[in-house]
């Protein structure tokens, strides 16, 4: 994937290499308004001064309208690591995600849908994901047309995880969703919405590969940690999940 470096290289470098650690920093669910004052330029300057790469899980923008993404990507001027970012359901609403996507690379964002791609010898895999539920209450494939093809769009996103995940060379990866692959980062919501906050069926495509962390957003009122059953570490970095930085992103050495 062909992308405009938004990087100062040898700031960026610098840093890793100082402890042999990359500090990635996180966040979700920015949903970037066409008429809010809301600014993220500040934020992102932050975030430069602490972390080697910014990470974005999804909902960037707030309707899906290009104008919401333009004005992403004037805000991240300001930033100069590495951005890398997945879309969420919101950013789907207008029916232009094509149009978003583009604007997004245009502004030099490493934007990953069933891809992979390799920063600072850290691999970055990234799809939105898709709702299905968790665990033993998982939705099956059986019945109305619509519900199999439900089911079908959550399987989907879950083999686009796996070819993406067979692309990486790199020793550490950081896979990069907006919907969650486990219940433990959607606890705090409300029950009833669980199967509309994430699937199983990432976790389990997850759990087949070296994983040294997983992030998300998509569930607002969530927990910021959890595992895999396999054991992979998982945050839910959406904007308005507490975080020990105090801060709207989360930072994770890798």
């Amino acid at each position: 994937m062909e992308n405009s470096a938004m990087a100062e290289p040898s700031k960026a470098d610098r840093k890793a290499n100082g402890n042999g650690k990359v500090k990635i920093a996180a966040v979700g669910d920015l949903h970037v308004q066409e008429d809010s004052q809301t600014s993220y330029r500040d934020l992102f300057g932050e975030v430069s001064r602490e972390a080697d790469i910014l990470v974005l899980t999804g909902d960037l923008t707030n309707l899906g309208k290009p104008k919401e993404a333009e004005l992403l990507s004037e805000d991240l001027r300001a930033c100069s690591i590495p951005v890398v970012a997945v879309l969420g359901n919101h950013d789907y609403e207008s029916g232009c995600v094509d149009q978003i996507a583009a604007t997004l690379r245009q502004a030099g964002v490493y934007l990953l849908d069933g891809q992979a791609t390799e920063l600072m010898d850290v691999g970055f895999v990234g799809v939105k994901g898709f709702i299905g539920g968790f665990g033993p209450r998982m939705l099956g494939s059986f019945g109305e047309p619509a519900i199999k093809t439900m089911v079908a769009e959550s399987v989907n996103e879950a083999m686009r995880l796996e070819n993406a995940m067979r692309q990486v060379r790199a020793k550490r990866t950081l896979v990069v969703l907006h919907y969650a692959p486990i219940v433990d980062t959607v606890a705090g919501e409300p029950p009833e919405i669980f199967p509309f906050l994430g699937s199983s069926r990432l976790a389990e495509t997850i759990d087949r590969f070296k994983v040294s962390a997983v992030v998300h957003g998509h569930a607002h009122r969530g927990s910021y940690e959890g595992q895999t059953p396999g054991g992979a570490k998982v945050y839910n970095v959406a904007m308005h999940i507490t975080k020990p930085t105090g801060r709207p992103y989360a930072l994770i050495e890798i």
